[in-house]
């Protein structure tokens, strides 16, 4: 357990608040190496931003809104589906 929990604290921000895994797997494909290839790490709309530790979390790191979180799942996914043709699919369910 304590091996287990050193690698996330190396691999993860778990410094900062964050959604958790933000994109499902895709097929063959790692999403957080997508995201990493298209150089998002560290893109941010308002006070929500694509870690720069794992590109697979999206942090707050200012007082973060839901819109800003939105906002910045849907450019990355964009920018997935417009450069590399990889739909991108949300891990994280948004309740109203």
């Amino acid at each position: 357990m304590l091996e287990i929990s050193l690698k996330r604290i190396k691999s993860q921000p778990l410094e900062l608040g964050n959604c958790g895994s933000t994109f499902k797997r895709p097929l063959n494909l790692y999403a957080s190496k997508i995201i990493d290839d298209l150089n998002l790490k560290g893109l941010s709309i308002g006070g929500a931003m694509v870690s720069k530790k794992h590109a697979g979390f999206i942090v707050n790191f200012n007082t973060a809104s839901s819109k800003d979180v939105v906002e910045l799942i849907e450019k990355i996914r964009e920018e997935a589906l417009d450069k590399l043709g990889v739909l991108l699919e949300q891990e994280i369910i948004f309740v109203e």
